[in-house]
C-alpha cells in the first residue's frame, strides 16, 4: 500500500461500478476515499459549478466531485460513450470527463473511457490506467481479474436477495429508477424507508441480470436507444406479473427517462404504475401522501383479488 488516495463521487456511475473501481484500485495498492452521502450542501455545491437546466443527478455529481476537494491525491471521472453498436447512453456521461477537467483546473483527474465501437473496452481501459499508475502489467492485470471476480460475486448475492424478496407473501413494489438515483441517501433512501414502513417489499429493477434485462426490454419497444433505459425498461417485462405495482423514480429534468417512463406509462395497462419525479424542491409532505395513495390503491386491489 502506498500513501496515494483515488478519490470516487458518490454519484453516477459508482453505484454501478463501486466493487469493480474499490477492489481494483485498492489491489493496485491505493487507498479509496469516497465522498459522504448525498446532502443539501453537496447539491447547492453543485448548483454552483452546474447550468440550471441540467439534472439534479447531474448536479449532485458535480457536488460530490467539489466535495472530494483536497481530499485525495486523484479523482476517478470515467467517460463512457457507447457498450458497442446500438448501445449508446445519455451524453451527460460522455461529457461529464471534459466538463469535470474544464472546472476543476487543479485536479488530478484518472480517467479510462469506454467507447466499445472504437476498441475502448473496460478491459484495455483499465489496464492503460493500471500500468499508468504501477508499471507493473503482472499487478495490474491480476488487480483487473480480481476485482471482476468480486464484482460477479457481488451481483450473484444481489439477485440472490431479490429473489427471496420475491417469494414473500408481502405486496411488492418494482423500482424502475437509475441506481444512482435509487440508492442516493437524498433521493431514493427516503421513498424506499416509506414504502417499507407501509409493509411493502422493494424489487429493484437494476439487479435484475443485464443480458436478460436488454432481452425482455426488446419485447416491449426493439426501438429504445439507451443502454441503461433498456436494463430498467427490461426489468418490468420480467417482474410485471411478479409485482403488485410500478413506481418510476426519477430526477428533473432527464430527458431519456421522460421519454421512456411516459411510454411505459402508456404501454403497460394492467398493473398500478406512477411515476415520482424529484427536483430540488421537492416537499417530504407531498411525496408522503403520494406514496401512501399508491400503495393504498395496490392494497385494495389486492384486497379484491382475492
Amino acid at each position: 500500500m502506498n500513501n496515494k488516495t483515488i478519490g470516487i463521487p458518490k454519484a453516477f456511475l459508482y453505484y454501478r461500478y463501486h466493487i469493480l473501481w474499490e477492489n481494483f484500485f485498492s489491489n493496485l495498492g491505493y487507498k479509496i476515499v469516497v465522498s459522504e452521502d448525498t446532502t443539501k450542501e453537496i447539491i447547492e455545491l453543485g448548483k454552483i459549478y452546474s447550468i440550471d437546466e441540467s439534472c439534479l443527478s447531474s448536479k449532485i455529481y458535480l457536488g460530490h466531485v467539489a466535495s472530494l476537494k483536497d481530499k485525495c491525491d486523484y479523482i476517478l471521472i470515467p467517460r463512457v460513450e457507447n457498450y458497442g453498436k446500438g448501445e449508446k447512453v445519455c451524453v451527460k456521461f460522455n461529457a461529464t470527463y471534459d466538463l469535470v477537467r474544464n472546472l476543476f483546473e487543479d485536479y488530478q483527474i484518472l480517467d479510462y473511457n469506454l467507447e466499445k465501437t472504437k476498441n475502448s473496452n473496460e478491459f484495455l481501459s483499465l489496464m492503460k490506467l493500471g500500468l499508468k499508475l504501477t508499471k507493473k502489467p503482472f499487478l495490474t492485470l491480476k488487480s483487473y481479474f480480481i476485482a471482476k471476480k468480486q464484482e460477479k460475486t457481488y451481483h450473484k448475492k444481489r439477485q440472490l436477495t431479490q429473489a427471496k424478496t420475491l417469494a414473500s407473501t408481502k405486496p411488492k413494489i418494482l423500482i424502475v429508477a437509475h441506481p444512482y438515483n435509487i440508492y442516493d441517501n437524498y433521493i431514493g433512501t427516503p421513498i424506499i424507508k416509506k414504502l417499507q414502513s407501509m409493509g411493502i417489499d422493494i424489487i429493484y429493477a437494476d439487479k435484475l441480470d443485464r443480458k436478460t434485462a436488454k432481452l425482455y426490454a426488446s419485447r416491449l419497444s426493439p426501438t429504445l436507444y439507451w443502454t441503461y433505459s433498456k436494463e430498467l425498461i427490461g426489468a418490468i417485462g420480467y417482474y410485471q406479473y411478479t409485482v403488485d405495482g410500478i413506481l418510476f423514480l426519477t430526477t428533473f429534468p432527464c430527458g431519456p427517462d421522460s421519454l421512456v417512463n411516459e411510454l411505459m406509462l402508456r404501454k403497460i395497462t394492467d398493473i398500478p404504475m406512477t411515476n415520482i419525479l424529484i427536483d430540488e424542491l421537492s416537499a417530504d409532505t407531498g411525496l408522503e401522501t403520494r406514496l401512501e395513495s399508491f400503495v393504498d390503491i395496490i392494497k385494495e386491489r389486492s384486497d379484491n383479488h382475492y
